[in-house]
């Protein structure tokens, strides 16, 4: 999966106008939390989490796309706001807003507004993803799914969770050793973003 996220950003790169940030540069590993604090930090418009699965038969096969599921966003949404006085930073100019007004109701309409946005931003760029993945590979899915998982949890920068495939299956396990398939399978990634934002 890292060399995929380094073969997507090298892509990205050289497409103009876009740039990528990779949250880990070696194979080591990165705290869930600490990921999305790196994200916001470096004030990424979009997040890519980039994995393969892994099944306890050889049967599953295939490519995925993953979203938030609206309960985890609601939970992470109702955390966030308990501690808008710190939070709000992380929303840029409208963070000022949500942190500084006296009026609770607002708050929460504006970050319920920007949750929104971000959701639907995330499911609009899955789909389009996941019709570039059809193009390079098998597909698990092929519609976006949506899980609580730690990677897609922040509500306001839209994200996805890509797996690319199982290592428990032989044919997918090959496949994501190639150099060659992983530069389609970033490549197909990269499409999908660039759409988006087009």
């Amino acid at each position: 999966t890292l060399a995929i996220a380094k073969k997507l950003q090298g892509i990205i790169n050289a497409e103009k106008g876009m740039k990528a940030i990779m949250i880990r540069k070696g194979d080591y590993y990165v705290n869930l939390d600490r990921r999305t604090e790196i994200a916001r930090r470096n004030q990424v418009d979009f997040f890519v989490s980039i994995h393969a699965d892994a099944f306890r038969t050889r049967q599953p096969s295939g490519a995925a796309v993953w979203v938030i599921s609206n309960k985890r966003v609601e939970s992470e949404m109702a955390r966030w706001l308990v501690n808008r006085e710190k939070n709000s930073e992380l929303l840029g100019g409208g963070g000022g807003v949500i942190k500084n007004t006296v009026d609770d109701h607002l708050a929460i309409t504006l970050a319920d507004m920007n949750k929104e946005h971000s959701l639907e931003v995330s499911a609009s760029t899955a789909n389009k993803i996941i019709k570039q993945l059809k193009k390079v590979t098998k597909l698990h899915n092929k519609k976006p799914q949506h899980g609580n998982f730690a990677v897609l949890k922040s509500s306001d920068i839209p994200s996805i969770m890509v797996e690319t495939g199982f290592i428990s299956n032989y044919k997918d396990e090959r496949n994501l050793n190639s150099s060659t398939h992983q530069k389609k399978l970033a490549q197909a990634i990269h499409n999908g973003l660039r759409n988006h934002f087009i």
